[in-house]
């Protein structure tokens, strides 16, 4: 009896998988571009994690040619301080990529935390949370970032803090508006019936509701926290430094030889604008295939 019951486990979460695969399989015929462009997300995030182990050279090993054109043995050439810029590129996405993903992070989970407490509860909450989005919208961002840069000082969390709270707001929005239609569904009216808190209900019925918006907003603001963060570094007020690149910070250094040597421009800019497309299109992908009033369209 018991080698059957554990067959039947067995066998239902092999057509569990199944299904699965096949429901993903279905969406990357339907969106082929998203499916390419998801494989391109997972083949950079593994290149910020691998990138330093598989890296030629040092990043900061400067005894080759100044500013040598692109070859086999520097496929990005050099740069102007003596160092290959293929390897310094491969170092550099563990900076770009991790601020990226740590401020998303932070701006999902306390968008999470405002938009779902303010869409179900409404009222005063409501009014609070959403006076307090409008101040954070209206004050200009970039000011913002250099304020709080400047007064925490250019760490990793700092920095991935200040873009966490400037995303903070779009990612309220959104879960907010999602947790108000959830609200009024029949679930919501039944779990109340029977007595379930609000903070439970929240937990165990908005929130897996919300999920989709979660995930698709979360995807999108990756490529946003990836820009900005190459936007500080290009200013000087990155992570990065001289022995720690990124890919701002390389655009950052080369600037006086980019009408000598244009390959110093053209790399770190590619880096920079492929990964925000690519996390754009995927996100793009995302909602589509999760939202089902845009299945098919």
């Amino acid at each position: 009896m018991a080698y059957n019951v554990e067959t039947a486990f067995a066998e239902e979460a092999q057509l569990a998988t199944r299904g699965r695969l096949t429901d993903l399989s279905r969406a990357a015929r339907r969106n082929p571009v998203g499916a390419v462009a998801g494989v391109a997300c997972l083949l950079i995030i593994l290149l910020a994690v691998f990138g330093p182990s598989v890296a030629p050279y040092s990043p900061n090993d400067t005894s080759f040619p100044r500013l040598e054109s692109p070859s086999l043995s520097h496929p990005f050439g050099t740069d102007n301080l003596f160092r290959d810029m293929f390897s310094r590129i491969l170092v550099g996405a563990k900076n770009s990529l991790g601020v990226g993903f740590a401020a998303v992070f932070i701006s999902t989970l306390i968008g999470v935390v405002l938009g779902v407490g303010s869409g179900y509860l409404g009222g005063v909450v409501d009014g609070v949370v959403s006076r307090v989005i409008d101040v954070m919208l209206a004050y200009p961002g970039l000011v913002f970032l250099i304020f709080v840069v400047t007064i925490f000082g250019s760490t990793f969390l700092s920095i991935s803090v200040a873009i966490g709270l400037y995303m903070t707001p779009i990612a309220t929005r959104v879960v907010r508006s999602s947790a108000i239609s959830v609200r009024h569904q029949s679930y919501i009216e039944a779990a109340l019936s029977v007595g379930c808190t609000p903070l439970r209900i929240m937990f165990r019925h908005v929130l897996p509701n919300v999920a989709s918006s979660i995930i698709v907003i979360s995807t999108l603001q990756i490529g946003t926290a990836i820009l900005i963060e190459a936007a500080l570094s290009f200013i000087g007020l990155g992570v990065s430094s001289a022995t720690n690149p990124s890919w701002g910070r390389m655009l950052q250094e080369t600037k006086p030889v980019w009408q000598a040597a244009w390959w110093t421009a053209v790399v770190p800019g590619i880096a920079i604008s492929t990964t925000v497309l690519v996390y754009n299109l995927f996100g793009d992908a995302l909602r589509d295939a999760l939202d089902p009033r845009l299945r098919g369209s």
